[in-house]
Protein backbone atom coordinates (compact mmCIF):
# COMPACT_ATOMS: atom_id res chain seq x y z
CA UNK A 1 0.00 0.00 0.00
CA UNK A 2 1.23 3.45 -0.89
CA UNK A 3 2.15 5.57 2.12
CA UNK A 4 0.67 9.06 2.13
CA UNK A 5 2.03 11.99 4.13
CA UNK A 6 0.22 15.28 4.68
CA UNK A 7 2.60 18.15 5.42
CA UNK A 8 0.93 21.44 6.29
CA UNK A 9 2.60 24.71 5.36
CA UNK A 10 4.80 22.82 2.93
CA UNK A 11 5.38 25.40 0.21
CA UNK A 12 8.44 26.99 1.82
CA UNK A 13 11.05 26.71 4.54
CA UNK A 14 10.97 23.85 7.01
CA UNK A 15 7.74 22.44 5.58
CA UNK A 16 9.18 22.21 2.08
CA UNK A 17 12.33 20.51 3.34
CA UNK A 18 10.24 17.99 5.29
CA UNK A 19 8.04 17.24 2.29
CA UNK A 20 11.07 16.63 0.08
CA UNK A 21 12.72 14.35 2.64
CA UNK A 22 9.57 12.29 3.24
CA UNK A 23 9.18 11.92 -0.51
CA UNK A 24 12.72 10.54 -0.65
CA UNK A 25 11.62 8.04 2.01
CA UNK A 26 8.92 6.81 -0.34
CA UNK A 27 5.91 8.76 0.88
CA UNK A 28 3.46 10.25 -1.55
CA UNK A 29 3.16 13.85 -0.41
CA UNK A 30 -0.03 15.82 0.12
CA UNK A 31 1.46 19.28 -0.04
CA UNK A 32 -0.63 21.77 1.88
CA UNK A 33 -0.38 25.53 1.56
CA UNK A 34 -2.71 28.47 2.02
CA UNK A 35 -2.28 30.85 -0.92
CA UNK A 36 1.26 30.92 -2.37
CA UNK A 37 0.55 28.75 -5.39
CA UNK A 38 3.83 29.55 -7.13
CA UNK A 39 5.87 28.42 -4.12
CA UNK A 40 3.76 25.27 -3.80
CA UNK A 41 4.28 24.42 -7.47
CA UNK A 42 8.02 24.90 -6.99
CA UNK A 43 8.00 22.56 -3.98
CA UNK A 44 6.09 19.98 -6.01
CA UNK A 45 8.62 20.29 -8.83
CA UNK A 46 11.52 19.74 -6.42
CA UNK A 47 9.85 16.64 -5.00
CA UNK A 48 9.28 15.21 -8.45
CA UNK A 49 12.86 16.01 -9.51
CA UNK A 50 14.02 14.02 -6.48
CA UNK A 51 12.04 11.04 -7.76
CA UNK A 52 9.02 11.46 -5.50
CA UNK A 53 5.40 12.30 -6.10
CA UNK A 54 3.20 15.03 -4.67
CA UNK A 55 -0.21 16.57 -5.09
CA UNK A 56 -1.18 20.06 -4.03
CA UNK A 57 -3.78 20.40 -1.28
CA UNK A 58 -4.52 24.08 -0.69
CA UNK A 59 -6.48 25.05 2.41
CA UNK A 60 -6.23 27.36 5.40
CA UNK A 61 -5.48 25.23 8.48
CA UNK A 62 -7.41 27.66 10.68
CA UNK A 63 -10.64 26.93 8.76
CA UNK A 64 -12.13 23.52 9.65
CA UNK A 65 -14.68 23.61 6.84
CA UNK A 66 -11.90 24.13 4.30
CA UNK A 67 -9.89 21.28 5.79
CA UNK A 68 -12.84 18.90 5.71
CA UNK A 69 -13.75 19.85 2.15
CA UNK A 70 -10.20 19.18 0.91
CA UNK A 71 -9.89 15.89 2.77
CA UNK A 72 -13.40 14.74 1.80
CA UNK A 73 -12.42 15.22 -1.84
CA UNK A 74 -9.16 13.33 -1.38
CA UNK A 75 -10.72 10.41 0.50
CA UNK A 76 -13.43 10.13 -2.14
CA UNK A 77 -10.73 9.74 -4.78
CA UNK A 78 -8.74 7.29 -2.60
CA UNK A 79 -11.34 5.04 -0.95
CA UNK A 80 -8.83 2.33 -0.09
CA UNK A 81 -6.11 4.65 1.27
CA UNK A 82 -5.47 6.66 4.39
CA UNK A 83 -2.96 9.28 5.49
CA UNK A 84 -0.29 7.47 7.51
CA UNK A 85 1.92 10.50 8.26
CA UNK A 86 0.82 13.94 9.41
CA UNK A 87 3.30 16.74 9.93
CA UNK A 88 1.69 19.79 11.53
CA UNK A 89 4.09 22.44 10.34
CA UNK A 90 1.91 25.36 9.25
CA UNK A 91 2.59 28.40 11.39
CA UNK A 92 2.81 32.17 11.43
CA UNK A 93 4.25 34.89 13.62
CA UNK A 94 2.78 38.30 14.38
CA UNK A 95 5.17 39.71 16.95
CA UNK A 96 4.54 42.43 19.48
CA UNK A 97 5.02 42.85 23.20
CA UNK A 98 1.87 41.92 25.08
CA UNK A 99 1.32 45.43 26.45
CA UNK A 100 0.41 46.70 22.98
CA UNK A 101 -0.52 43.46 21.21
CA UNK A 102 -3.90 43.71 19.55
CA UNK A 103 -6.48 40.95 20.16
CA UNK A 104 -6.42 40.22 16.43
CA UNK A 105 -2.69 39.43 16.63
CA UNK A 106 -3.31 37.02 19.48
CA UNK A 107 -6.21 35.22 17.84
CA UNK A 108 -4.62 35.01 14.39
CA UNK A 109 -1.49 33.29 15.69
CA UNK A 110 -3.44 30.96 17.99
CA UNK A 111 -5.87 30.10 15.17
CA UNK A 112 -3.14 29.01 12.76
CA UNK A 113 -0.52 27.53 15.08
CA UNK A 114 -2.74 25.82 17.66
CA UNK A 115 -6.28 25.50 16.32
CA UNK A 116 -4.89 24.40 12.96
CA UNK A 117 -3.12 21.53 14.70
CA UNK A 118 -6.40 20.49 16.32
CA UNK A 119 -8.53 20.68 13.19
CA UNK A 120 -6.07 18.78 10.97
CA UNK A 121 -5.06 16.16 13.49
CA UNK A 122 -8.57 15.30 14.65
CA UNK A 123 -9.58 14.53 11.08
CA UNK A 124 -6.47 12.69 9.91
CA UNK A 125 -6.04 10.38 12.90
CA UNK A 126 -9.40 8.76 12.15
CA UNK A 127 -7.75 6.78 9.35
CA UNK A 128 -4.70 6.01 11.46
CA UNK A 129 -6.87 4.56 14.22
CA UNK A 130 -8.85 2.44 11.76
CA UNK A 131 -5.61 1.08 10.27
CA UNK A 132 -3.74 0.75 13.57
CA UNK A 133 -0.71 2.66 12.37
CA UNK A 134 0.42 6.24 11.97
CA UNK A 135 2.91 8.98 12.67
CA UNK A 136 2.09 12.48 13.86
CA UNK A 137 4.91 15.02 14.12
CA UNK A 138 4.16 18.49 15.41
CA UNK A 139 6.57 21.34 14.77
CA UNK A 140 6.93 23.24 18.04
CA UNK A 141 9.54 25.91 18.77
CA UNK A 142 12.23 26.90 21.22
CA UNK A 143 9.96 29.87 21.96
CA UNK A 144 7.40 27.46 23.39
CA UNK A 145 10.01 26.04 25.74
CA UNK A 146 11.99 29.10 26.82
CA UNK A 147 9.73 32.02 25.91
CA UNK A 148 10.72 34.97 23.75
CA UNK A 149 10.07 38.69 24.11
CA UNK A 150 7.44 39.86 21.64
CA UNK A 151 6.07 36.37 21.04
CA UNK A 152 3.60 35.76 23.84
CA UNK A 153 1.03 34.61 21.25
CA UNK A 154 3.43 32.35 19.37
CA UNK A 155 5.05 30.97 22.54
CA UNK A 156 1.63 30.24 24.04
CA UNK A 157 0.58 28.33 20.93
CA UNK A 158 3.79 26.31 20.75
CA UNK A 159 3.74 25.53 24.47
CA UNK A 160 0.21 24.22 24.02
CA UNK A 161 1.37 22.09 21.09
CA UNK A 162 3.93 20.47 23.38
CA UNK A 163 1.29 19.63 25.99
CA UNK A 164 -1.08 18.34 23.34
CA UNK A 165 1.66 16.17 21.86
CA UNK A 166 2.34 14.44 25.16
CA UNK A 167 -1.36 13.86 25.83
CA UNK A 168 -2.27 12.66 22.35
CA UNK A 169 0.66 10.23 22.41
CA UNK A 170 -0.86 8.56 25.45
CA UNK A 171 -4.33 8.48 23.88
CA UNK A 172 -3.08 6.80 20.69
CA UNK A 173 -0.33 4.55 22.06
CA UNK A 174 -2.38 1.33 21.93
CA UNK A 175 -3.24 2.03 18.28
CA UNK A 176 0.41 1.92 17.18
CA UNK A 177 0.38 5.63 16.41
CA UNK A 178 3.29 7.73 17.60
CA UNK A 179 2.99 11.43 18.32
CA UNK A 180 6.09 13.57 18.78
CA UNK A 181 7.13 17.20 18.63
CA UNK A 182 10.22 18.66 17.02
CA UNK A 183 11.27 21.97 18.53
CA UNK A 184 13.55 24.04 16.30
CA UNK A 185 15.64 26.96 17.44
CA UNK A 186 16.84 29.60 14.99
CA UNK A 187 16.56 28.08 11.52
CA UNK A 188 17.31 29.85 8.24
CA UNK A 189 13.71 30.57 7.18
CA UNK A 190 11.49 33.49 6.25
CA UNK A 191 9.71 33.17 9.60
CA UNK A 192 12.92 33.71 11.56
CA UNK A 193 13.74 36.73 9.44
CA UNK A 194 10.25 38.11 10.10
CA UNK A 195 10.90 37.93 13.85
CA UNK A 196 14.32 39.58 13.88
CA UNK A 197 13.10 42.67 15.75
CA UNK A 198 12.21 40.60 18.80
CA UNK A 199 14.70 37.82 18.36
CA UNK A 200 16.82 37.59 21.52
CA UNK A 201 20.44 38.60 21.24
CA UNK A 202 21.58 35.03 21.81
CA UNK A 203 19.82 34.09 18.56
CA UNK A 204 20.54 37.24 16.52
CA UNK A 205 24.24 36.84 17.15
CA UNK A 206 25.37 33.40 16.03
CA UNK A 207 28.35 33.73 18.35
CA UNK A 208 25.86 33.28 21.19
CA UNK A 209 24.62 29.98 19.74
CA UNK A 210 26.98 27.26 21.01
CA UNK A 211 27.31 25.77 17.52
CA UNK A 212 27.96 29.25 16.08
CA UNK A 213 25.43 29.04 13.25
CA UNK A 214 21.76 28.94 12.38
CA UNK A 215 20.17 25.62 11.63
CA UNK A 216 19.14 24.50 8.17
CA UNK A 217 15.61 23.42 7.23
CA UNK A 218 17.04 20.14 5.93
CA UNK A 219 18.40 19.33 9.39
CA UNK A 220 14.91 19.59 10.84
CA UNK A 221 13.63 17.44 7.97
CA UNK A 222 16.12 14.66 8.73
CA UNK A 223 14.82 14.45 12.30
CA UNK A 224 11.19 14.38 11.16
CA UNK A 225 12.08 11.67 8.64
CA UNK A 226 13.52 9.52 11.40
CA UNK A 227 10.48 9.98 13.64
CA UNK A 228 8.25 8.87 10.77
CA UNK A 229 10.31 5.76 10.07
CA UNK A 230 10.03 2.25 11.48
CA UNK A 231 13.16 2.94 13.51
CA UNK A 232 11.10 5.22 15.76
CA UNK A 233 8.36 2.73 16.68
CA UNK A 234 9.01 3.10 20.42
CA UNK A 235 9.46 6.86 20.46
CA UNK A 236 6.30 8.76 21.32
CA UNK A 237 5.27 11.70 23.45
CA UNK A 238 8.69 13.27 23.09
CA UNK A 239 9.81 16.85 22.43
CA UNK A 240 13.11 16.85 20.59
CA UNK A 241 15.00 20.12 20.33
CA UNK A 242 17.11 21.01 17.32
CA UNK A 243 18.76 24.27 18.28
CA UNK A 244 22.55 23.99 18.21
CA UNK A 245 22.66 23.59 22.01
CA UNK A 246 20.92 26.96 22.52
CA UNK A 247 18.59 25.35 25.06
Amino acid sequence: MKRYALVTGASRGIGRAIAIELAKDGCSILLNYKSNHAAAEEAKRLIEEAGGEAELMPFDVSQPDAINAALDKWFAAHPDDYIDVLVNNAGIVDDEIMLIMEPEQWHRVIDVNLNGFFYCTRRVIEGMVENHHGRVVNIASISGQAGNVGQVNYAAAKSAIIGATKTLAKELATKHITVNAVSPGAIETDMVRASEEYMPERMRNINNIPMRRLGKPEEVAYLVSFLCSNWADYISGQVIGINGAAL
